[in-house]
């Protein structure tokens, strides 16, 4: 009986509708932070992405050194995110093949020994270097330095309209899901995470997201 009950509080928690904090103050500060934060990132890590890009060339001379993505943004807006390439070209292609190896639950798709990475691939994305480039996206608007990862359009295909509160703000470079355990969680553990994010939003809690962000990049957690 109680293992029932659990099962059921747990589905009806699922049909809430989350309550966004979208206060007009917080929203200003929020992007006065990311423009400064994207610009003094952007110069400051000039030089990362000058030795990254050599890198990258130097294991695939053929290959971009950036990859572009649709990805679905704030109430379900397309856009193409940037990264740094940590796979070979023809990953993509590659994609449907791999599928049946999906390692996470959910609609996303990850892999700890993904055949498509590159070796720098492994390390940049170990460390989140390969994210860098989304500062870009940034200053453009379409992304926030903290908010939920903006999913895939296929993922996002396979969503229950609970899942898609996710896209009610401004997806972001980081978020409470990417400090929380990343890739040791399941998609529904994101989905709450994304939620509880959305719910309690504040400038101090993006703020703590970020030094927690860092820390991570300087000793790595479960990315792959």
């Amino acid at each position: 009986m109680a293992k029932s009950g659990g099962t059921a509080t747990v589905e009806a928690t699922r049909h809430h509708r989350v309550v966004v904090n979208d206060k007009k103050g917080y929203l200003i500060a929020k992007r006065i932070m990311d423009i400064c934060g994207a610009l003094v990132g952007l110069i400051c890590l000039s030089w990362l992405f000058l030795i990254v890009a050599l890198l990258i060339k130097l294991e695939d001379p053929k290959g971009p050194v950036f990859f572009r993505q649709v990805r679905v943004g704030k109430n379900g807006k397309e856009f193409y995110m940037y990264k740094f390439r940590s796979m070979v070209t023809n990953a993509e292609e590659l994609l449907e093949s791999l599928l049946h190896l999906n390692e996470v639950t959910g609609a996303m798709f990850k892999m700890k020994e993904d055949p498509r990475v590159t070796k720098i691939g492994k390390f940049i994305r170990k460390t989140s270097i390969d994210e860098l480039p989304q500062l870009w996206n940034v200053l453009k608007g379409e992304m926030s330095l903290v908010g939920p990862r903006p999913p895939l359009p296929r993922e996002v295909a396979q969503y229950t309209e609970y899942d898609k509160q996710r896209l009610l703000v401004t997806p972001g470079c980081t978020g409470l899901w990417q400090v929380s355990g990343r890739n040791d969680l399941g998609f529904d553990e994101m989905v709450e995470l994304d939620l509880k994010y959305i719910r309690e939003r504040s400038l101090l809690y993006d703020i703590k997201i970020i030094f927690k962000t860092i820390k991570i990049m300087i000793r790595p957690n479960s990315a792959y």
